[in-house]
């Protein structure tokens, strides 16, 4: 479908909530109306109101005064794929696809294209219509800073900021108690978070998923701290990190979900073995949700407000199936494709993992 045939879109939020959202909803919506005069409709909680049909129109003073909120006004779920959705029939659940159902949602809206906003599960599910022939123009969400084919996602500057903060403040009941403090951020499998804040914050020790840990080697970078005269240590884990010949420590699994592990506590067990094998006593904090909440920072509602321009731009320009993205400074945009089911880690040679250890970071390997 060309440029000059689109009239109607659809904008949905899809995945875990973050910092920059409402921000990109806003930039598409006034964009799409000021600049080009299109009807814009609002998706309800991602692909399950794609399913469910419910879809609402968007007028601009429905996203004005929203740049500064967290979370999304739309809603957003991070469990329905139309691919795989759970039907009741007869009593009994099955899983169907029901791609076709959303199709004739999206038809009977005479929705020419979807902004889909989200990470890499986002635009998997996305790809599925693309292969339909809907224009999907991805915009790349995730505050773990793991999508691949851009260099950043907005979301990660809120939660690095917030994760630095806590290290921050971690740092002088460390100091105060001459204790071992961990403090466990997100990122399952990429560890952009812990690697930027723990930089930021000075951590003595930073453990990463990508760079699996000797607890011998984390407890002698603490022991030799202590021998040094510095009596307290900051550590700052993913909770992907994962000990070498061992695995993630799981917190529970979510069978309804198309991700069903939910990772947390790996900060406890390296803890716990620190304080029996040196003796030094330790704290953990696990901060959780806290980072993905709140307000972004002016860094995320830029590049959210950039993001959101773009894939108007890109889509009015008549390109199909895209995803917005960062290289270097420059807003371009990439194959959707690209992103799905991929996720950009950090590599054991990044700049920034070679800086932290040449200045006496410790990455337990």
């Amino acid at each position: 479908m060309g440029a000059t045939n689109i009239k109607r879109i659809g904008i949905l939020t899809g995945g875990g909530d973050c910092p920059g959202l409402n921000a990109v909803i806003r930039a598409v919506t006034k964009c799409a109306i000021y600049r080009h005069g299109l009807e814009v409709f609002g998706i309800e909680d991602g692909f399950l109101g794609l399913v469910q049909n419910r879809i609402h129109r968007l007028e601009a003073a429905d996203v004005s005064n929203i740049l500064t909120l967290g979370g999304t006004i739309l809603g957003t779920n991070n469990k329905c794929d139309p691919t795989r959705y759970p039907v009741k029939t007869d009593g009994q659940v099955r899983i169907q696809d029901v791609t076709d159902r959303v199709m004739d949602h999206i038809e009977q809206r005479k929705i020419d294209a979807l902004i889909v906003i989200g990470g890499d599960g986002t635009m998997t599910v996305a790809s599925h219509f693309v292969k339909k022939g809907l224009n999907c123009i991805g915009v790349p969400k995730t505050i773990d800073n793991d999508l691949e084919g851009t260099d950043i996602t907005f979301g990660f500057a809120t939660a690095r900021y917030v994760a630095t903060m806590a290290l921050d403040r971690i740092h002088t009941t460390a100091a105060s108690h001459h204790r071992a403090m961990l403090v466990e951020v997100m990122g399952r499998h990429a560890g952009w978070i812990a690697l930027h804040a723990g930089v930021a914050s000075g951590a003595d020790v930073i453990l990463l998923p990508e760079i699996p840990f000797d607890i011998d080697k984390v407890c002698d970078a603490v022991t030799s701290r202590s021998r040094h005269g510095k009596r307290f240590s900051i550590i700052c884990v993913s909770e992907g990190a994962k000990p070498v010949d061992g695995e993630q420590v799981v917190d529970r699994v979510d069978p309804t979900s198309a991700d069903p592990i939910r990772l947390g506590g790996v900060s406890r067990v390296v803890g716990d073995q620190i304080e029996k094998r040196t003796g030094i006593e330790t704290r953990t904090t696990v901060l959780g949700h806290v980072q993905r909440g709140g307000t972004p920072v002016p860094e995320d509602r830029v590049l959210a407000t950039e993001f959101g321009h773009a894939a108007i731009r890109v889509l009015m320009e008549g390109k199909q199936s895209r995803l917005i993205a960062m290289k270097g400074r420059t807003v371009t945009d990439a194959d959707l494709l690209i992103a799905a089911d991929k996720q950009r880690l950090v590599s054991p040679d990044h700049p920034l993992v070679i800086a932290a250890r040449d200045i006496g970071t410790s990455f337990g390997d």
